[in-house]
């Protein structure tokens, strides 16, 4: 009469035991499957237009078509004009490691709200930014913005596109990134020349 229960408790630490290496190995098999999408996109085309109404432009890009690692990336230029107006501005963000390009200008703008995009000019370079667009909370996204060029200078221009910046933190709207958290999906340095 003993052995019915005992083989009962038997069979059920068993069938726990078994339950439990299942859902072990399930939850294993979602954090490794390499069906689920990545978040973030490979940017391997980073193109920077500065138009000014009199037709002035500036175009600096970022080419990378290899991403992260192998061949090093390769960065054009360019000049801006003194005291000058940038109002058309604008970015590019490409994915050109396929035959197909995709624009990632598209993704970006459909997730308007989790990107923002800074511009962050060395002490020395006299360059101004503000947005031109926003999200659905009307908050400021970067791929269209102004810009305003001083007198000459030169130096270190980075932009940086944060992926789930906090944007009702102290100065993120304005354009300071130093509250701003979330990561960054690209962060490019580009040498700006203003003369």
């Amino acid at each position: 009469m003993y052995l019915c229960p005992m083989k009962k408790s038997t069979s059920f630490r068993n069938l726990l035991f078994v339950f439990t290496i299942t859902a072990f190995l399930s939850c294993e098999k979602e954090k490794v499957d390499p069906e689920i999408p990545n978040e973030s996109e490979l940017i391997t085309t980073f193109k920077v237009v500065f138009v000014s109404s009199a037709g002035d432009t500036g175009v600096f890009q970022f080419q990378d078509p290899d991403g992260d690692g192998g061949i090093a990336p390769s960065i054009t230029n360019d000049t801006l004009k003194a005291n000058t107006e940038y109002k058309l501005s604008y970015l590019i963000l490409r994915d050109e490691s396929t035959a197909t390009p995709i624009e990632i200008n598209t993704e970006i703008l459909e997730e308007a709200d989790e990107h923002q995009f800074f511009f962050i000019p060395e002490n020395t370079l006299n360059l101004d930014f503000s947005y031109r667009d926003s999200d659905k909370n009307g908050k400021p996204l970067g791929i269209q913005f102004d810009a305003k060029a001083g007198t000459k200078s030169k130096g270190n221009l980075r932009i940086v596109l944060r992926h789930l910046p906090n944007k009702a933190a102290a100065g993120v709207s304005d354009g300071d990134i130093s509250n701003a958290g979330g990561e960054s999906d690209i962060e490019v340095d580009f040498q700006v020349v203003i003369d």
